[in-house]
């Protein structure tokens, strides 16, 4: 799963663009709003309280929090969005999963089509690319938060099947059926998480070549820019001199 590992250490450097455009703040309101249609309630709506956990992370005002909450609840009005997924190929042929929350399907798909147009790929039919995944639960853990030896045998117990070295963070990688109890682990022993998601990793990897490795993340990045795009994943994998060069120029 280096790929995974790989994109999630580009987006992570450049994450503080990301939060200065207030884009990060859109997409975890937005995930809160939807979470939120389930239950009000944390202690019973574990996708709320997850999503609430990445908000406080990211430093979300509470009441920005609250006002997300009641939005999903139907406290007060607000857009009510929908969840999409896309799948298609990139340069290279690597697979590519778009998740999405949206008011408008027909624009959204439009603009998703339109991306992997302009970056040399498209979008393909459902299925043609899913099977190439396994939808897992992500925990990121600062790495000064806690040593990895004692990580692991903490999450290890709880259920988790994995951690993987996301430069400055630990990835926890766990079944769906263990992610709860995962998280619980750590909260109990008051180990802080980052941000905590289900995620997309691919089965296999890709290796790309060096000429393509441009145009791949170009493609990721204009798809994860789209307002209505909440995550992308793909299977590519990339030399380390060029993860380098990507990350010297962030």
């Amino acid at each position: 799963m280096s790929g995974h590992s790989k994109w999630s250490t580009i987006k992570r450097k450049k994450g503080a663009k990301d939060a200065e455009r207030g884009k990060l703040f859109t997409k975890l309101i937005k995930e809160i709003t939807v979470a939120a249609r389930s239950g009000g309630d944390e202690s019973g709506n574990s996708r709320l309280r997850t999503a609430i956990l990445n908000a406080r992370s990211a430093n979300m005002p509470n009441a920005t929090i609250e006002r997300a909450v009641r939005r999903g609840t139907g406290e007060e009005p607000g857009v009510v969005y929908e969840e999409v997924l896309y799948e298609g190929y990139g340069p290279g042929g690597v697979a590519v999963i778009v998740e999405g929350l949206t008011d408008n399907k027909n624009r959204t798909v439009s603009d998703v089509r339109h991306i992997f147009s302009k970056y040399n790929g498209n979008l393909a039919e459902k299925g043609s690319v899913a099977w190439m995944f396994a939808q897992k639960g992500v925990i990121e853990v600062d790495k000064n938060a806690i040593g990895e030896d004692d990580l692991m045998l903490l999450v290890l117990d709880a259920g988790a099947e994995d951690i993987q070295d996301g430069g400055e963070v630990h990835e926890i990688v766990s079944p769906l059926p263990s992610f709860e109890a995962v998280k619980q682990a750590l909260e109990e022993k008051q180990v802080a998480s980052n941000q905590a998601s289900l995620a997309w990793l691919p089965q296999n990897m890709l290796a790309v070549e060096s000429k393509d490795v441009e145009s791949i993340i170009n493609l990721l990045e204009a798809l994860e820019e789209n307002d209505d795009v909440q995550k992308v994943y793909s299977n590519f994998d990339m030399p380390d001199e060029d993860l380098q060069k990507l990350l010297e120029s962030a």
